[in-house]
């Protein structure tokens, strides 16, 4: 593993993408532990992925036109779901004064989601990896898996940054009312942009 690696996945993982703004909006709306949970979830999303690359069989999907699009579709359908969910007076990503905790597992399993339904990632790791590897053919499964749990490791810990930034910022909103309305319009708009971006990509 290089320092170049390292540098590109940290950097990978701090874009904002579906995954932290999920963390992000679970942070603000419930608190500090189910942003952790959201952050777990959303790593765990992105092992199917990573196992694809490692086989090849990301290659598969990006060949198979008709299994790309039934993940897309799937995908943007649950975007769509999480945006309303963000709308929606007691939904799952609504910011609200009086919002109970959801339980841990539930929240995880909502970013584990997430992730399994974005054909691109696949794609994504496929390309994202090979590029580090030392060239040896006998060792590129077990360096792909390394570079792998890398990644995931930084994944939980800046999703997990991420969230807790956001929990902090959860007492101050609350107060608003005004503020909490924006919030969740904000949130909605960016799911659904989103879901918009990933109904135009192409296998």
């Amino acid at each position: 593993m290089t320092a170049e690696f390292l540098l590109t996945a940290i950097v990978v993982c701090l874009i904002p993408g579906t995954g932290v703004i999920y963390t992000l909006a679970i942070g603000l709306g419930q608190g500090r532990w189910p942003s952790i949970w959201a952050a777990l979830g959303c790593t765990f999303g992105i092992v199917p992925h990573l196992a694809a690359a490692t086989l090849g069989l990301a290659a598969v999907l990006h060949a198979s036109a008709v299994l790309f699009t039934v993940v897309k579709v799937a995908g943007v359908a649950y975007l769509l779901w999480l945006a309303w969910q963000a709308l929606r007076s007691g939904g799952a990503l609504a910011v609200q004064e009086d919002k109970r905790r959801e339980p841990g597992l539930r929240v995880a399993w909502r970013g584990v989601l997430l992730n399994v339904l974005n054909p691109k990632l696949s794609i994504f790791f496929l390309a994202l990896l090979p590029p580090f590897l030392s060239g040896n053919p006998a060792t590129a499964t077990v360096e792909m898996v390394e570079l792998g749990a890398v990644f995931m490791a930084l994944t939980i810990a800046i999703f997990t940054v991420y969230g807790l930034f956001a929990a902090q910022a959860r007492a101050w909103l609350l107060s608003s009312a005004r503020a909490m309305r924006w919030l969740n319009r904000s949130f909605a708009a960016i799911f659904v942009l989103l879901a918009g971006r990933l109904a135009m990509e192409r296998a």
